[in-house]
Order: C-alpha cells, then sequence, then structure tokens
C-alpha cells in the first residue's frame, strides 16, 4: 500500500490526472476557491498529518498560479505534512536569472526564496531555463530531463537526412546533446535580441540546404524567434522542419504564427503546461509517466537517475 499522497492546484489538472492514473492513487482531495476580489482559499479536505506529499503545479502566469503553490504548501506544513514535495512541470520567471542590466530583478531567485519559505522540503521539476537556478535553492532539488521522452518520439522519424539546429545560443547545449544521442550534426542559428521578444536571425552557422530539420528549444513563448529560425532555415535550402519544444508557453499570437508558417512541418511539445488550443501541426508528448516514476523513486528514496536513459 503506498502511503504518500499527490494534491494537484489548478494549473495543470490534466497532467495531474494523468501522474495520478499512472501511479494508480486518486488525488488529494482539496478545495481551492476565489473570494470575489480575487484571493485565493485552500483546504485539504482529508487527513495528511504525518504523510510524504508530493503537490502539483506549475507556475506560469497569472501569478495566481505561484501563489496558489506557496498556499498549498503553507497549508499542508500547517497541516503537519511529513515532507512537502513541490512538482513544478514548469518553472516561471526562470529567465531572469542573473543581473544583465542594472536595477532589475533576479526573479528566479526570489521564486527560489518563497517557494522555500512556504515551507517546501523538496522540488522536482523539468528542464529549467537555466541549469545553475538548482543552486537557488538550499532544499533537495530534483532536475529532470524530457528529451528521453521527446527523443523516443523523435526516433519514430526516418532519420537518415536529419540534422538538429540550435534556434540561439542559449538552446545550443541542448540542441547538441539531443544531435549527440539521435547521431546527428549539429547547425547553429545567431540570433540577436535587440530587446524583448524580438529577434533577428543574423547568421546560420552550418550548412541546412537538402536536409530536414529538428530545431530544438526549452520553451517558446511569443513563437518569433521559433518561426523566424525556422524561415531562415527554409530560405537556405531546408527540407522538412520539426519543432521540439518542452514548455510550451505559447503568449500573444503564438498559436497563429505557429499555424501560419509554412516552414515548420509539425511541432513536438510537452504538456508541462495545458495548451489553450489544439493544432494540428501540433503533438503533444506527455511527461506524467517521467513525473509519476520521479515521485515513486523520491518516496521511497531511490536514485532517478535512471530515467535520463533513453529507450527507443
Amino acid at each position: 500500500m503506498l502511503d504518500f499522497k499527490i494534491a494537484s492546484g489548478r494549473s495543470n489538472v490534466p497532467l495531474a490526472n494523468k501522474i495520478a492514473d499512472y501511479i494508480g492513487v486518486d488525488l488529494t482531495n482539496v478545495t481551492i476557491k476565489n473570494f470575489s476580489d480575487g484571493e485565493i482559499w485552500v483546504k485539504y479536505e482529508e487527513n495528511i498529518r504525518g504523510v510524504d506529499l508530493f503537490i502539483i503545479q506549475s507556475t506560469n502566469p497569472p501569478a495566481d498560479n505561484l501563489l496558489e503553490l506557496l498556499l498549498l504548501i503553507d497549508a499542508a506544513k500547517r497541516a503537519s505534512a511529513k515532507r512537502v514535495t513541490a512538482v513544478i512541470p514548469y518553472f516561471a520567471y526562470a529567465r531572469q536569472d542573473r543581473k544583465d542590466q542594472p536595477r532589475v530583478s533576479i526573479s528566479a531567485k526570489l521564486i527560489a526564496n518563497l517557494i522555500t519559505r512556504a515551507g517546501a522540503d523538496r522540488v522536482i521539476t523539468i528542464d529549467l531555463h537555466s541549469s545553475q537556478i538548482q543552486g537557488f535553492f538550499d532544499i533537495p532539488f530534483d532536475h529532470l530531463y524530457a528529451s528521453p521522452v521527446l527523443i523516443r518520439r523523435l526516433f519514430h522519424l526516418d532519420l537518415s537526412n536529419f540534422v538538429v539546429a540550435a534556434p540561439d545560443i542559449g538552446a545550443a547545449r541542448t540542441a547538441r546533446a539531443y544531435a549527440k544521442r539521435l547521431n546527428l550534426d549539429l547547425i547553429l542559428v545567431d540570433k540577436r535580441r535587440p530587446e524583448h521578444n524580438v529577434a533577428e536571425v543574423v547568421n546560420i552557422i552550418g550548412n541546412p540546404d537538402g536536409k530536414n530539420i529538428i530545431m530544438v528549444d526549452d520553451l517558446i513563448d511569443t513563437g518569433t524567434t521559433f518561426v523566424e529560425c525556422a524561415e531562415a532555415l527554409k530560405k537556405h535550402g531546408a527540407l522538412e522542419i520539426y519543432g521540439v519544444c518542452v514548455h510550451p508557453v505559447f503568449s500573444g499570437n503564438a498559436y497563429e504564427k505557429i499555424s501560419n508558417s509554412t516552414a515548420i512541418t509539425k511541432m513536438f511539445v510537452t504538456d508541462t503546461i495545458p495548451l489553450k488550443q489544439s493544432l494540428e501541426k501540433i503533438e503533444v508528448v506527455s511527461v506524467a509517466e517521467l513525473f509519476a516514476e520521479a515521485i515513486i523513486r523520491t518516496h521511497d528514496n531511490r536514485s532517478i537517475s535512471s530515467l535520463f536513459e533513453i529507450e527507443r
């Protein structure tokens, strides 16, 4: 009999249900509601005293999602849960991880402090925008990678004429890892960003002519960079272009950009953030099994490193 419980906030209930179904448990009954002025109220409707509790909640905007996670952690600690683990499929505010300009906030560090002070004993997340954010926490931190799940899906493609592309320098390390696992060459798009959410493709390092492309990034926000990079590769002779993205933030008119882009053949994304709308060219690959295994192994105090192994 399992002696841990799983609770969920409202940011990604479909993923939480899939995780619970894989493990074979029901989600802990939690009441979450908003007062008329917008304030959030949470209550665990069952006993969690002495329980090893895992709270699933992405922190993508609106900010209510982050506050809801903090309140769920606080309520669990006040209800005498033995250990509280914050399972965060998408760790938002991670792009502001350093002081690269005067008088700016390091939001990733602030969020880390808030989660810790709320009472979390451990954090599990996947594909941080910057790996060094793990060092912002003074509690145990498990950093998962979606690459085993996504690469397993990519193996279903005929990869004989493919190369992997990184849409910017920041994605180079991730794209290199995919290229190594898939045994493919790597292309790098040199992108300059004159201001937030604005990108200019300056140069392409490598030859995409006559090649199918797998373009890899950890997240897509407005979609501008991704689409512009795909169009630049297409102009340089690329054939079909497949996008791979862990966190489909898809803000603004990102769906429209991706849908209207003749350069992008198909997109593979995970379900760390629920899609606001479905598109024929977007395929969702679930990370529920990965999170479920991480939860089970964390509870049993077993290593999770084997989850990074890729099986065809």
